[in-house]
Formats: C-alpha cells, structure tokens, sequence
C-alpha cells in the first residue's frame, strides 16, 4: 500500500491555534539550527511537526551510549551514525517535502554565512560549552538582522533568551569579550539563569564542573526547551504575539514548578544582583 502525503491534511490539527493562512507562512520559512543533540535534534522535530517547509541543520559528531538518555535521535539502530544524517531522516519521515541542508562539519567560522543564507529565524541547540561558535554565531545572527532563539536546558527546566533585530545582542547581554571559556561558561550559566531555579533539584554537585566541561542532564529539560523554541519561533515568524528580548527572559523549573523573569541590563547587572557567575 502506497502511502500518499498531504501537507494540508499532516498539519491540520494546528489549526485553530493558527490559522490556514498563518499555515501556509510557515511552510514558506526556514529555520537554522546548530547541532542536532540533546536540545537541538527535538527543536528540529518539534519545527518540522510545526509545519515549516526548511531547515539548515549542522552536526560534527556521530550518535553514542551516552546519549541516550536525553538525546531524540540517539538509539541502537542509530548508534555511530552521524547526527545530522540521523535527524534528517526523521524529520523527513514526518514531511517528505522537507528542503533540508545539512552541515555535516557543524557550524564553524568559515561557513556562517552559507548557513545563515536566506534563513529567517536560528535556535541555538550548540553543546552548552561550545561557547565561542556559539558568540560567532550570535553575532552572525546580529549582523544579517536574523532572530534568533536559545533556550537552555538546566535540570529538569529550561531558561529562554531570545535576541531580536535591532534590540539587545548576545554579546551585549553575555559579555564574552575575548574571556577564557570557562569564564564564558560561568557567564552563560548565571545569565540564562541569576535567579538558579534548578540547583535545589541537583542531588550530585560532583556531576557538575564549568572547568572540567561536564554537567548532568535530563530528557525533561530538552523537551521542555522545544516547546518553549517552538512557540517563540511561531511568534517570530508569524510576528504575532508578545515576544521578550533580552535582557529580558524566563526560567521555569519543572521540578519546584516556580518561573522566574530575568529583566536585567545584561551580566554585569546580574552579576550585581546574583553575586560571582560562578554560584
């Protein structure tokens, strides 16, 4: 039995939250993301359930045992497979009409502008500490006047920062300079997050070290990142509804069920605020 698709009748139970026209925009859009792990392969699935017609999607690295536990994509039949490979093909069997570019280098210096070429919206899914392809890529973002979207997983929640055209950028809010990255990470861990929701539910701080590059995660907190990218990005793309800009963001916890607002002016007022990054 042949199975025949239809855009139309796959996404049609979106509508109501948007309507046919809104629908139809958001076949036409193209979304970048960067790296297709824990956060970045369920944005991908997520957009494409959504119904947006493109995507350019990067990845270096191959699928491990480790990454089971939290990462869409990561399973026996996929085990050394490359990820972004992998996530294509799954977003492919949820819209066969899909136009997916994929970067199998990751996201680097050299081809920035070739990822971002005619995208109209980026979301960050880069590991936590790839912290300085992450500011190139803001910055990238900030110059061709592209939204662009990160949500972090933290614990079994999740903290939004959006940075918009002409409103605060990455590098005004983070401050990252030409810092050494574990003092970056210590910024960006205490800049999703001054108000630190999530450490009472973190029962093992050895699993934690900004130095060593490692920390714990759950599926929680990458699913819940999804959800959250993906109505921000309906919001951008469909430009309707509230959309906060940094310094303006939102943490919520699942585990102590508390949100928190950051309305600062950046690091250094949360820094002033919360005390050193690194608490």
């Amino acid at each position: 039995m042949t199975s025949h698709f239809s855009y139309q009748q796959a996404f049609s139970r979106n509508i109501g939250w948007v309507t046919h026209q809104e629908q139809n925009i958001l076949r036409q859009k193209k979304v970048a993301i960067a790296g297709m792990g824990g956060v970045g392969g369920v944005h991908l699935l997520t957009l494409a359930r959504l119904g947006i017609g493109a995507f350019h999607i990067a990845d270096f690295d191959v699928f491990e045992l480790a990454n089971f536990n939290r990462q869409i994509g990561a399973t026996m039949s996929s085990l050394g497979q490359p990820k972004t490979d992998v996530l294509a093909a799954m977003a492919r069997d949820i819209n066969p009409e899909l136009h997916i570019d994929i970067f199998p280098a990751g996201v680097t210096e050299d081809n920035l502008s070739e990822f971002f070429k005619d995208v109209d919206l980026y979301v960050d899914g880069l590991d936590f500490f790839a912290l300085s392809i992450r500011q190139a890529t803001f910055l990238a973002c900030s110059n061709l006047k592209i939204p662009a979207i990160t949500v972090a997983p933290l614990g079994m929640g999740a903290a939004l920062l959006n940075f918009l055209p002409g409103k605060m950028t990455f590098e005004e809010y983070f401050q990252f300079g030409e810092l050494p990255e574990e003092e970056k990470a210590q910024r960006f861990l205490h800049g999703l997050t001054p108000s630190g929701l999530h450490k009472d539910s973190l029962v093992d701080s050895s699993t934690l070290s900004l130095e060593e590059k490692r920390g714990p995660s759950t599926i929680i907190g990458g699913q819940l990142c999804a959800g959250i990218a993906a109505t921000e990005a309906l919001k951008i793309l469909l430009n309707r509804g509230k959309v906060l800009s940094a310094p303006h963001g939102v943490h919520f916890d699942a585990y102590s069920n508390k949100l928190a607002h950051t309305d600062g002016h950046g690091i250094s007022s949360s820094l002033q605020d919360g005390g050193s990054p690194s608490t």
